[in-house]
């Protein structure tokens, strides 16, 4: 399905009030930040690395899949102690080199300058979703920002979708969710949210109209017309 933009389908979009963004590959570009990160910590074991792209399949789901998916298979490693190293280190990364993507920061500032509700739920643990949006979007006002957290569910579970658009004072029907992942499609319609697609993540406009999403961005401030604002 070719690629659809908001301004063309603004005629039958809902009133809405309130934007949830999806950080990795929606907000902010991780990909090789992730990848350096774990093919140093690859490469210090002896095994094998993995190409930067194959990372844009292993990232979205929490940061334990991450790490399962880079183990070679058959490899005799005790996975939680593994996995433990791999996190101590991760929480230093802090921002790295990441940077957000053309125009996040700009459409981020209008909509909120004009009284849109801003909220970021991620599946990256929740200390480095914390210090990623301080670091790079320190005057973004935004009124919820979770990741992954323990005991809580990861998306596509709606629940914390729906903890976020309540603490931004909005109704799920007045919310859009924008992400780049079948997971963040999947998180939006099982919350009752517009499911909207990043085109420029990391995993394409195929997947994301294959896991409903119903409006597509080409770039950040095809968001405005959502808020009745002019791109």
């Amino acid at each position: 399905m070719g690629i659809i933009t908001i301004a063309a389908l603004c005629y039958n979009t809902p009133m809405i009030k309130a934007f949830i963004f999806d950080l990795d590959g929606t907000l902010v570009d991780t990909l090789e930040d992730i990848a350096l990160f774990m093919n140093g910590i690859l490469k210090e074991r002896g095994w094998p690395e993995h190409p930067v792209q194959a990372y844009r399949h292993m990232v979205g789901r929490g940061f334990t899949k991450l790490v399962e998916a880079v183990i070679p298979a058959g490899t005799g490693v005790n996975f939680g102690e593994f996995h433990d190293y791999c996190f101590a280190l991760y929480k230093d990364l802090g921002a790295g080199q990441t940077t957000p993507y053309p125009g996040a920061r700009a459409t981020l500032a209008e909509l909120s300058s004009r009284g849109a509700a801003l909220g970021v739920l991620s599946n990256k643990p929740d200390d480095i979703v914390q210090k990623v949006v301080a670091t790079l979007f320190p005057d973004i006002r935004f009124g919820f920002v979770r990741g992954g957290l323990a005991g809580k569910a990861l998306k596509p579970d709606p629940a914390g979708a729906l903890e976020g658009v309540a603490a931004l004072g909005a109704s799920p029907g007045e919310c859009a969710f924008v992400g780049d992942s079948d997971i963040d499609m999947l998180t939006a319609k099982a919350a009752g949210m517009l499911p909207v697609g990043a085109s420029w993540g990391f995993r394409g406009q195929e997947e994301l109209w294959e896991a409903g999403a119903l409006r597509m961005l080409s770039c950040m401030a095809e968001l405005l017309p959502l808020y009745g604002l002019e791109p």
